[in-house]
């Protein structure tokens, strides 16, 4: 873990939001409104909780991931890069008023990701899609 970096200390929700974006672009949120930064909040069509267990399930089968915290409504985990260890924190914030999840995919250290925290989300998007749409 030779890149590992602090754990941030401003992780988690407050007011109904989940931490804003740095400025660097390694980071996405759905809940920024900047074009860099913005992703599309999480859609779900089973019960809220079992949308919530699903997306557990989903990172438990990703590679290098670790869950750091859950309640009813949050779910943070780190995951890890293969060579270098950078950690990326992944956060998950259940909007039971709009029906949405709300998700920030950050790195912890570097100015660029390569993509990799968007394209995280978009897997995490898809995978979570086609376990509600096997359910149904």
């Amino acid at each position: 873990m030779i890149f590992a970096g602090k754990r941030p200390s401003n992780l988690g929700v407050s007011d109904r939001k989940l931490a804003p974006c740095p400025n660097s672009p390694n980071c996405v949120a759905s809940q920024s409104t900047d074009a860099v930064h913005k992703i599309a909040p999480l859609t779900y069509t089973s019960s809220p909780e079992q949308a919530l267990a699903d997306i557990k399930s989903i990172i438990q089968s990703l590679p290098r991931t670790t869950i750091i915290s859950e309640t009813e409504d949050y779910l943070y985990a780190e995951f890890k890069s293969a060579l270098m260890g950078f950690v990326d924190d992944v956060e998950f914030y259940l909007d039971r008023n709009d029906n949405i999840i709300h998700v920030r995919s950050a790195s912890r250290l570097g100015q660029s990701d390569l993509g990799v925290n968007r394209n995280r989300v978009e897997t995490i998007r898809t995978k979570l899609n086609e376990i509600q749409q096997n359910r149904r």
